[in-house]
């Protein structure tokens, strides 16, 4: 038998197929489809310190290969999350993971904090994309200082695994994930969306309340394997590598991993497809049959190999 399990910073997962932050709710509306537990993990959609009602519509809108959004991170806080959802959740048989942003970097060691008792929590993600609001605006992932300090100072205060995920609206990601790794963060998600913008010419006007969103969706699979690829060929020895970005089937999943990736996150294909995380897996667990694969990990950085030979 193929063994598709993989540990990482302490955690055994029984796949690497996860679900990405915001494209599956918290898992709840999937459960009416399917058994959810087949999952390697689930990424939460992310939780603030407070309830936050997100941004006026219209906030999502269609791209060639792809979709803009700007939800506008609404969530139900972090105390909502573990009244109302966590008791739903928290007897399902796979991982669950938190995603957490803040304004501040308070707010961030508060939310975390607040979810340390949260067994079936078994790590936090970090949403770095996110403005500062005393550092003028700025995303905490777009400044290195503060991105280190961030990590540094919610790794003094919490006992779970810290996963950061990068922007990918940056010069070199390679510098920022540098940073996380000297203040201590236990893996990278790479990546987060990228910034863009449609106008509507029949109203004059752009598409989204906001102006701007993030695009995800498969536009941005060659940015993601790109930036999976060359942080892993600087720090694929030190810590592991979650891919995200443009994720619809197998080989696009398989792309990540040989490029570095020691698991996936499944996102913008749930829209239109809620069993595209299964399909993922059940085309990867072919591969390896096919190949001969006994274990996934074989599989991880697999492409630098081959051109080191």
């Amino acid at each position: 038998m193929e063994d598709l399990t993989v540990e990482l910073f302490g955690v055994k997962f029984k796949n690497p197929v996860w679900v990405a932050s915001g494209t599956f709710g918290y898992g709840l509306e999937a459960m009416e489809l399917y058994d959810i537990s087949k999952l390697g993990a689930v990424v939460t959609k992310g939780i603030s310190l407070k309830p936050r009602k997100g941004n006026e519509p219209p906030r999502i809108v269609e791209t060639p290969c792809g979709m803009l959004n700007s939800i506008g991170l609404q969530n139900p806080g972090v105390e909502g999350f573990l009244k109302d959802i966590y008791p739903r959740i928290k007897d399902v048989d796979t991982h669950f993971i938190v995603n957490v942003f803040g304004e501040t970097e308070e707010e961030y060691v508060e939310v975390c904090v607040a979810l340390e008792d949260a067994d079936k929590v078994v790590a936090y993600e970090l949403n770095v994309s996110c403005p500062n609001v005393k550092k003028g605006g700025i995303a905490f992932g777009h400044d290195l200082g503060v991105l280190g300090s961030l990590v540094e100072n919610i790794k003094k205060r919490v006992r779970k695994p810290l996963l950061v995920k990068l922007s990918p609206n940056v010069t070199d990601i390679t510098e920022f994930a540098e940073v996380c790794i000297d203040a201590g963060a236990d893996a990278l998600v790479l990546i987060n969306t990228l910034m863009g913008m449609r106008i509507n010419l029949r109203r004059e006007r752009p598409e989204l309340s906001t102006v701007t969103g993030g695009l995800s969706g498969p536009a941005i699979l060659p940015i993601a394997i790109r930036m999976v690829w060359q942080t892993y060929e600087r720090f694929g020895d030190k810590v592991p590598i979650i891919g995200v970005g443009g994720i619809t089937t197998h080989e696009d999943a398989l792309e990540h991993i040989y490029a570095g990736a020691s698991a996936v996150q499944i996102g913008t294909a749930n829209f239109y497809d809620p069993f595209a995380p299964l399909k993922v897996l059940e085309g990867i667990e072919e591969f390896m049959k096919e190949r001969g694969v006994k274990s996934f990990r074989e599989l991880v950085g697999k492409a630098h190999r081959s051109v080191l030979e």
